[in-house]
Parts: C-alpha cells; sequence; structure tokens
C-alpha cells in the first residue's frame, strides 16, 4: 500500500523542519499546561501507526463500523491496563469526542432559544 520507509523529511522538508523545530522547542522548555504535558517516545510511535487510520466509533466489540477488531485489542488493552493500575472496576480511555467540537460551534453561532437538527444514528446522524 504505502512505503513505509519514506520519512516526512523526503516527502516534505519544509513541514519536517517546523516538526523539528517544535522539538527543539519542546526540549528547550519547561511545559507547565497539563494539557500540553510531552508524550513519550513510545506513545509518539504508536500515534504513528496503522491504527489511526481506522474510525472506531463506540465501544470494543460494539463498534458502529466493521473492520476494528485490532483496534478493539488495544482498546481493551488500555482498559484493562488502567482497570489494574487504578484498582477500578471499569475504565473508559477513550478521547474527547467531536462533541466537544460541536459545544464549540454551537456557543459561538447559536442564540437561546435556536433549533439544530440532529439525525438518528439509523439514518445516518453522529452520536
Amino acid at each position: 500500500m504505502f512505503n513505509r520507509n519514506i520519512l516526512i523529511e523526503q516527502t516534505d522538508p519544509e513541514l519536517f523542519a517546523a516538526i523539528q523545530s517544535e522539538n527543539q522547542r519542546q526540549q528547550d522548555h519547561i511545559e507547565l499546561i497539563a494539557s500540553e504535558n510531552y508524550a513519550s517516545p513510545a506513545v509518539m510511535a504508536a500515534q504513528g501507526t496503522q491504527l489511526t487510520n481506522k474510525y472506531a466509533e463506540g465501544y470494543p466489540g460494539k463498534r458502529y463500523y466493521g473492520g476494528c477488531e485490532f483496534v478493539d485489542i488495544a482498546e481493551q488493552l488500555a482498559i484493562d491496563r488502567v482497570k489494574q493500575i487504578f484498582g477500578a472496576e471499569a475504565a473508559n480511555v477513550q478521547p474527547h469526542c467531536g462533541a466537544s467540537a460541536n459545544e464549540a460551534v454551537f456557543l459561538a453561532f447559536l442564540k437561546p432559544g435556536d433549533t439544530i437538527m440532529g439525525m438518528s444514528l439509523a439514518e445516518g446522524g453522529h452520536l
């Protein structure tokens, strides 16, 4: 499908330079914003895998799209590990979803009492 050995540096030197500059900035400064905490090299590598190509809405074993069996394995590993670490009976390891983006748009553009349309999932709507 793709040659995984072709790097950003080879395909887009300008983008690569920006990434390298940000990397240097992060190495030279302390970050005090929790949401901008540094990801480990292992996390950065995992984010660059084929798992990022898959849209996996829903929960493991209960997805709205097919072909999620390997994403399910990865997510279940994370769930099990979080439960073990915190001694919890349940855990949700999914990041914030598009609902946060919807809220930002609603707050920016709608006035109290405005009407919005929402479609059911069966008709192609989004959670």
